[in-house]
């Protein structure tokens, strides 16, 4: 039977460039799954499509896991879904925060963006690997002023200080849970029925997306086996999304 159980291990940093970055390093040295790193600031920190994330000393959690999936390589896709649940059933745990999750990687609260997800993959003497970057807003020093309209933090959606190393604990254990939960027989399925009760983007959301090649309006239809997007554009005919950008088209009106 194959060891699905993450070992965890925690590498504290004051600060770094990039946890993703030194999480590859690691993982290209041949890092065992389960290694944690923990920076209190990112002075290069990075999210989807090489855009820069803010990342202040201590205004919030910076954190990137090593993972090496027994899994398909068509379901790795899966592992941000898992990991956007971790972060969910953390912050309810821990911060009485209930997120809805935007697909493919961001975690919302009244719409504002309160967590960012990046995985990113890379060959090893091991293997391949996968690193997931996870960012949450702990306050709002956190972001930019001028993002406030559409970013929030735990300070700001609860009224109180979060305890980080409480989150942090949840968020480890959580993670360990969902990843060997990935890995049971019907584990995608269960992943993404789980992703789809916590959405409200899975289905019958009017959304925006944008790809490298085109941009179109449509409605979401839920997603396939390997975590893509459905969606509608009318006239019966749906479209497959596997890498892009989604945004709510009541969002867009508002701003």
């Amino acid at each position: 039977m194959l060891d699905t159980q993450l070992h965890i291990q925690l590498l504290r940093f004051d600060s770094l460039p990039s946890t993703n970055t030194e999480a590859l390093r690691q993982a290209q040295g041949g890092a065992q799954a389960g290694l944690c790193i923990v920076a209190r600031e990112q002075t290069a920190g990075r999210g989807r499509h090489a855009r820069t994330w803010v990342s202040p000393k201590d205004a919030g959690l910076y954190f990137s896991i090593i993972l090496r999936p027994r899994l398909a390589a068509q379901l790795w896709p899966l592992l941000t879904l898992a990991a956007a649940l971790a972060v969910r059933a953390a912050l309810t745990e821990t911060c009485a925060l209930t997120p809805d999750i935007k697909w493919p990687n961001d975690l919302l609260v009244g719409g504002r963006k309160l967590c960012g997800i990046l995985a990113e993959v890379c060959e090893t003497d091991r293997g391949r690997a996968c690193v997931v970057g996870i960012g949450i807003n702990l306050t709002d020093e956190a972001f930019p002023p001028d993002l406030r309209t559409r970013a929030t933090s735990i300070a700001a959606a609860t009224g109180r200080t979060p305890d980080r190393e409480a989150l942090l604990s949840a968020l480890v254990r959580q993670l360990a849970k969902h990843y060997a939960q990935l890995h049971e027989p019907h584990g995608p399925e269960t992943i993404i029925k789980a992703w789809c009760a916590s959405s409200s983007y899975a289905d019958g959301q009017r959304v925006r997306v944008e790809t490298d090649t085109e941009k179109f309006d449509g409605t979401t239809r839920g997603l396939e086996p390997d975590g893509a997007l459905r969606i509608a554009t009318g006239a019966g005919a749906i479209k497959i999304v596997r890498a892009g950008d989604v945004h709510a088209l009541r969002q867009i009106d508002d701003e």
